[in-house]
């Protein structure tokens, strides 16, 4: 679920697993339920997700994909219950249980949402958190502004577009890392972790 990238996946790994335990031992995140947004056939779910968290739910608007994910990719994860439920819809129709995840992680699929849409994402998922729960967002950004993908109509927006919109869904930034070890001619890569503004 690379596009052929394949070489990222170990830095890539290494990296979110530095951020996420960064965040439970400086803020003390949680590590019950988390839930893969965008998972693919959950690469992110299978290497990193089910190492930190006994439970993670996966959301892929592809059918095709969990269909894998669960009868292949997954299976022994599926079976046991490590990964729960799947939910087949793009991330603008996702409308979470409320207090129901301690992390909501999103990587390389919110450049497919528009502004609004992932406005409307990012509050639906602040609303699903637990206490302290954090959304996390790890994307590609643009050194400004938007640049638009023709191929497959893609957006990857700067490091301050993204906050701007962050601040509008409602959300603070708790922490925020640069992805490193990629090699030279790709998007930067940010990860942010946020919370709602109405959590102290």
């Amino acid at each position: 679920m690379l596009g052929g990238l394949e070489v990222v996946h170990v830095p890539d790994i290494r990296d979110s697993t530095k951020f996420i335990e960064k965040l439970r031992t400086k803020h003390g995140l949680k590590t019950q339920y988390a839930c893969d947004c965008g998972a693919g056939i959950g690469r992110v779910t299978k290497h990193f997700l089910l190492l930190h968290f006994e439970t993670v739910d996966m959301v892929e608007q592809n059918s095709q994909f969990l269909e894998a994910a669960s009868s292949t990719y997954l299976r022994e994860e599926k079976q046991n219950g490590r990964v729960g439920q799947m939910f087949s819809l793009g991330l603008q129709d996702f409308d979470p249980v409320k207090g129901r995840y301690d992390v909501i992680w999103c990587q390389w699929v919110l450049s497919h949402l528009t502004d609004s849409d992932l406005v409307k994402f990012l509050h639906n998922s602040a609303q699903s958190l637990k206490h302290n729960g954090m959304v996390c967002v790890k994307e590609n950004v643009a050194s400004r502004g938007y640049v638009v993908d023709s191929e497959d109509s893609s957006v990857t927006r700067s490091a301050e577009v993204y906050e701007s919109l962050f601040k509008k869904a409602g959300l603070k930034i708790i922490e925020v890392q640069t992805q490193t070890g990629f090699p030279d001619g790709l998007f930067k890569v940010k990860m942010w972790a946020l919370q709602s503004i109405e959590f102290n």
